[in-house]
C-alpha cells in the first residue's frame, strides 16, 4: 500500500469513528441538546468567519488599474523596446 492509500484508510476510519460518536452523543446520552448548540455554533460562525475574512479582503484590497491605464502601459514599454526604424538606417517607413 502507498502512503496516500494509508492516509486515505486513516481518514475513512477516523470519519466514520466521528459519525458514530455524533450519532451516540447526539441520540443515546443526555447530552444531545448541548451537542446540537454546539454544532450548531460552529457551523454558524464558521460561515460567519469566512464571511468575515471574504469582507476584510474586499475592504482592504486596492482596486485595480483601469484597463486604459494598462493598455498605454504595455504601448509605451512596447515602443521602448522596438526602436522605430529611421531613414539614417537605411530603411523608409
Amino acid at each position: 500500500m502507498s502512503r496516500d492509500q494509508v492516509l486515505g484508510a486513516f481518514l475513512m476510519l477516523v470519519s466514520i469513528l466521528g459519525i458514530l460518536l455524533y450519532g451516540w452523543l447526539v441520540f443515546l446520552t443526555d447530552w444531545a441538546m448541548v451537542v446540537l448548540q454546539l454544532t450548531g455554533f460552529i457551523a454558524v460562525a464558521g460561515v460567519l468567519g469566512i464571511l468575515s475574512w471574504i469582507g476584510y479582503t474586499l475592504a482592504t484590497t486596492p482596486p485595480p488599474k483601469p484597463i486604459e491605464d494598462i493598455e498605454k502601459e504595455i504601448e509605451e514599454a512596447s515602443k521602448k523596446e522596438m526602436p522605430q526604424a529611421t531613414v539614417e538606417d537605411g530603411l523608409e517607413t
